[in-house]
């Protein structure tokens, strides 16, 4: 296989142990059609001179890749799935099949979603519909372009077979989604060691996570590791607020702790600012609605806070735990004025304005995006936002004190207006009525014309909007 001089193996979970994982077959597929490649990734983990045939060894056969994991590995995890606890879960249609280092040094993982079986599947195919593999490459997409640190979706081969689902028209197409993660090690999985009474492997654990994820900050023991996931995923939840979106299924087997969002199901994307917004149709309490979503990351974290308590002490865990409320205002303040374009300021004036600004948008109900595609670099856009689908909202006298707070700071990198993409009058969207509208042809006539049209908007406003890759840790 020819992979390039950048190609670093280094597969680092498998000398964990048995404890943790269990080694799985992949499924054996009728069919792998290349639906999704991605080649920018590719690139940074040394993978972009693959052929097509040997893409497919990878991607869609899992042959192993070069001096990597000679077998995939179903983690072993448990979680509070929609606030009840679930000892009965882990990897049931996915696998850890290879690890890897990346141009900036940082290691990756490679995972899976629909790749077949495992012991953990119960009475499930291990399978994953074609259109759920379209919706995570779209979701992941779109939240990379925004400034989430997210998972990238790296390979969707369709593979022939017809499922059988209560939330689709079936049969329905298969796929087996191939993303790039960095860890995919869950509050769950430190659950499962407290819930299975074995300190000893929690301890390992946390070790190992140190070294290999937060190796900058020494031997901080657990209430360090904690602390450190807390602040991760503070500004995890900061950044979905900023982008608009709702997860939908935030249960603890679905946290990540390097803070990293993964895992797209019933997600959605705003169509406009409102608290009580639900992504999943089976969430009918609105447990995870849009404005919750921070509370729910701090009742995760003290989910996996009593599950290292046998490795800590209560009163360092409640410490670290304590920072979350200023953790996620400090990231909500920067990554709010990151999506505006503007340098934030002083913070307590700025989070003042940030509030004013969310309110105006629930109570007018304009379109999320539109106002910050008009308003991007504040001034700067001024004329661009008379032009706007929703210019005359922003003559109304209510808007006038947020006009103002937005007008009298300071643009950031204003040449990124320079871009053909703030040329746009519509800004570039993602709402569910989009997604059922590129999907329609696809599963009518195999036409894949709207979603490829989709996919290079939303690589322009990635380019356009130039945010900086979230904080990773090496």
């Amino acid at each position: 296989m020819p992979v390039s001089p950048t190609y670093r193996p280094d597969p680092r979970f498998p000398a964990l142990g048995a404890d943790y994982a269990d080694a799985v077959e992949p499924a054996r597929f009728p069919m792998a059609r290349l639906r999704y490649r991605n080649q920018r990734w590719a690139g940074r983990v040394g993978l972009d001179a693959l052929t097509e045939a040997e893409w497919e060894a990878a991607f869609a056969r899992f042959g192993p890749l070069p001096g990597n994991m000679p077998a995939p590995l179903a983690l072993r995890y448990h979680g509070h799935q929609f606030g009840v606890y679930n000892p009965e879960i882990g990897d049931g249609r996915g696998f850890l099949y290879a690890q890897l280092r990346d141009d900036a040094g940082r290691l990756l993982d490679f995972g899976t979603k629909g790749s077949g079986q495992t012991p953990y599947s119960r009475f499930g195919d291990g399978r994953l519909t074609l259109k759920g593999g379209v919706r995570e490459v779209l979701a992941a997409e779109m939240l990379e372009a925004l400034g989430v640190y997210t998972s990238k979706p790296f390979a969707l081969f369709e593979t022939g077979e017809a499922l059988e689902r209560g939330d689709e028209p079936s049969p329905t197409r298969s796929s087996v989604l191939t993303r790039l993660g960095h860890s995919h090690i869950r509050f769950g999985t430190f659950q499962r060691l407290a819930f299975i009474d074995r300190p000893d492997l929690s301890a390992k654990l946390v070790a190992h996570c140190l070294e290999t994820y937060y190796p900058t900050l020494g031997d901080v023991g657990p209430a360090g590791f904690f602390r450190a996931v807390v602040q991760e995923s503070a500004r995890l939840a900061a950044s979905w607020m900023a982008a608009g979106f709702v997860h939908g299924v935030m249960n603890t087997d679905n946290m990540i702790i390097t803070g990293e969002s993964m895992d797209y199901g019933p997600w959605r994307f705003l169509p406009h600012s409102d608290p009580d917004f639900v992504a999943a149709y089976f969430d009918e309490g609105g447990r995870y609605r849009f404005g919750q979503q921070p509370n729910v990351m701090s009742w995760n974290l003290t989910q996996l806070a009593s599950a290292l308590l046998p490795i800590s002490t209560q009163d360092e865990l409640v410490a670290a735990l304590q920072t979350f409320p200023d953790e996620y205002q400090k990231a909500l303040h920067a990554l709010m004025f990151q999506r505006l374009g503007l340098t934030p300021g002083d913070v307590e004036p700025d989070l003042e304005f940030l509030q004013e600004a969310f309110t105006w948008l629930t109570q007018t109900g304009v379109g999320w995006d539109q106002f910050f595609h008009d308003w991007f670099c504040g001034a700067a856009s001024a004329d661009r936002a008379k032009q706007s689908p929703q210019a005359a909202r922003y003559e109304e006298p209510i808007f006038a004190p947020i006009r103002a707070g937005i007008e009298q700071r300071t643009p950031a990198r204003p040449e990124r207006l320079a871009h053909p993409h703030f040329a746009r009058r519509q800004a570039v969207t993602l709402v569910i009525g989009e997604v059922e509208a590129l999907w329609a042809p696809i599963a009518e006539n195999d036409d894949w014309h709207t979603f490829e049209i989709k996919m290079a908007d939303i690589a322009a406003l990635r380019e356009a909007l130039d945010f900086p890759a979230p904080r990773m840790h090496i």
